[in-house]
């Protein structure tokens, strides 16, 4: 059969029967090459950890020329330009996968991998961010980048540093770095607080700054409009950030943003088709969808109801049942567009796994035009296109970079497709790049291992070919949803609902860490159901917690963590992401004991433990 040519037979199989004898994947192995893929797009200094060995330090003089220390992130795809706009959505969609899949991860042994990579971008974002109402949204420059085909290592290229700021303003941007950071903080909100605190500060300030100093990023970064045009303007990311920052905070203030502004931003308005770096309708429609569920809705409940609808309209027309439906490949694939379709196809998928889970957990179906339908098969529909990714499709490829036998091996990636620096340190011109490397008809020398590319046409054709970038290119927003997906699949059904907040597990120490624990005969905590009472069918316990010390000397400066806390407490003050004394009182004496109380939707106590203490 010729490269690419499917014959009508096999295409009228494949579309009756789209599971056809192709057999199981390994989810996990596809889960952890995953993360080698964003090893591979660091740029700055690459740390003592690094597993991809044949990428080397680049771009170390970011933002010098500006002032301002901007190296680090990632770079965006087969390019050597750090733009601020998709790595921002990047680091957003890993972090929604941690907390919806983070137990999953952790028990495959990835999740440390997947934090490491989230804090990758973070660590950037917090230097793109020097000042409340200044942004830098990119490095490099699309056009002499693209002239170039240079490994990072040997970059010739501009690294101008572009900025929003009042004068300049940039709502999109602004909005999805802070709703970055907001999730990203609910991530480290165990394992390292004071950082989960400082993401979750900037995420406050870039949301101010968003929605007071209203425009178009690209019409303040003129650079970025051949390369990441946002034609759907900024009023979808001002709802997306403040529904991250309520989910980060808790915050009345930003559940109302969402309440009262809804309709006039479009959030309610529009039944969207796709969902992506620049369209961000269908992820907060699927929030506030969440919220609502979770009872959090308040009087704002029928605008949410609307916001539900819309995500329940996108829901039905991926499964091919609603009104307005996306088109898919003789093959089953979502396809959206000729150039980094693949896109578009993980994000989809992890929206109708997040909410296959959402509606489990509320014991609710899916509405469709076409009838009802169940959770499962929305997970299905998801596990369909993963399945399609991973190699069970009319040409048996894989679209994984190093998953499986057959898949990518000319990536349009300028690291991959040259000889790395540490085989042959040999300079690479820009223009002598593209006539050694570029245009040679060969595999790449160095594996991208994990990388999504671009992937098929409409007709489930395909070219591998270095020069095809609208297929061979891969990018880091392609992976980001898929690897939340791939843990659900991995991992299976959790034990917890998806309605209720999720504590990450920490990821495992390093087995050279000395982790020191907290001794338990110092410190006894107990608790005790005291009552429970039925309200608008919806059953609410009260426990009595009581903290005693047990040493023999003062107890001082006790944190306690909570979790697993769905209602309030009473009887601590609240100190970042810990409990701490009540006002009244700073120490407890040896024998004595405190009592504290919470009310909250779970049959199960909260999760209380002792974080740290002194002993004088």
């Amino acid at each position: 059969m010729m490269k690419g040519f499917l014959t009508p037979l096999l295409l009228t199989i494949v579309g009756l029967f789209p599971y056809l004898a192709f057999g199981s994947h390994n989810y996990g192995e596809a889960l952890s090459k995953s993360f080698l893929f964003y090893e591979a797009q660091r740029s700055g200094y690459l740390p003592h950890g690094q597993r991809v060995q044949w990428r080397g330090n680049s771009g170390l003089n970011d933002g010098k020329a500006s002032g301002v220390d901007l190296v680090g992130g990632y770079y965006d795809a087969g390019d050597n330009v750090k733009f601020g706009l998709p790595m921002a959505f990047t680091v957003t969609m890993m972090s929604w996968s941690i907390i919806e899949y983070g137990r999953q991860m952790s028990e495959s042994g990835e999740l440390g991998n997947a934090m490491d990579a989230v804090q990758w971008g973070t660590d950037y974002l917090l230097k793109a961010h020097p000042e409340p109402d200044v942004l830098y949204g990119e490095v490099g420059d699309g056009n002499t980048d693209h002239y170039c085909w240079q490994r990072p290592e040997d970059m010739t290229t501009s690294r101008a540093a572009y900025r929003i700021d009042p004068s300049r303003p940039g709502s999109d941007l602004a909005g999805e770095t802070a709703a970055a950071m907001a999730a990203a903080s609910i991530v480290f909100r165990n394992s390292n607080p004071a950082y989960a605190m400082e993401l979750l500060n900037h995420a406050y300030q870039l949301f101010e700054f968003a929605d007071k100093y209203r425009g178009k990023y690209d019409s303040s970064i003129t650079v970025a409009q051949k390369y990441y045009r946002s034609v759907s303007g900024y009023a979808d990311e001002l709802l997306w950030a403040a529904a991250w920052l309520y989910k980060a905070s808790n915050k009345q203030y930003y559940l109302n943003y969402l309440g009262d502004n809804g309709d006039a931003l479009g959030g309610t308005g529009w039944s969207m088709t796709e969902f992506g770096w620049d369209v961000k309708y269908a992820g907060v429609q699927t929030l506030a969808a969440k919220f609502l569920m979770q009872g959090n809705a308040g009087n704002h409940a029928a605008i949410f109801e609307k916001y539900q609808e819309k995500a329940e309209n996108f829901m039905c027309a991926c499964l091919g049942k609603g009104n307005q439906n996306i088109h898919k490949s003789p093959g089953g694939l979502i396809f959206r567009q000729r150039w980094n379709n693949m896109q578009f196809v993980t994000s989809a998928s992890f929206l109708a796994t997040v909410y296959s889970d959402y509606l489990a957990s509320a014991r609710k179906s899916l509405k469709c035009s076409s009838g009802s339908v169940s959770p499962s098969e929305l997970l299905e529909f998801a596990k369909s296109q993963v399945d399609y990714i991973l190699g069970d499709n009319p040409r048996a490829t894989s679209y994984m970079v190093g998953y499986g036998n057959n898949y990518p091996r000319q990536v349009h990636h300028r690291g991959s497709s040259i000889v790395s620096v540490k085989v042959d340190p040999t300079f690479v011109s820009c223009r002598g790049g593209y006539a050694t490397w570029f245009s040679r008809k060969a595999n790449d020398p160095n594996l991208l291992t994990g990388a999504i590319v671009g992937g098929p046409d409409a007709y489930d054709n395909f070219a591998d070919q270095r020069d095809n970038y609208e297929q061979t290119e891969p990018a880091t927003y392609n992976n980001a949803p898929l690897i939340g997906v791939l843990a659900r699949l991995h991992g299976g059904q959790s034990e917890y609902s998806q309605l209720l907040q999720v504590d990450i597990p920490q990821p495992k120490p390093d087995p050279e860490q000395k982790v020191t624990p907290v001794p338990a005969s110092d410190i006894a905590i107990e608790q005790r159901e005291t009552t429970s009472w039925v309200l608008k069918g919806k059953t609410y316990y009260r426990y009595s917690v009581i903290v005693t010390n047990k040493s023999s000397k003062t107890l001082k400066n006790l944190k306690l963590s909570v979790s697993q806390l769905y209602g309030s407490l009473w009887g601590l003050s609240k100190y970042g992401d810990s409990y701490t004394f009540p006002a009244w009182l700073n120490s407890l004496q040896a024998g004595k004991s405190l009592e504290f109380v919470y009310i909250h939707t779970d049959n199960s106590p909260a999760v209380v433990s002792v974080s740290s203490y002194t002993l004088v």
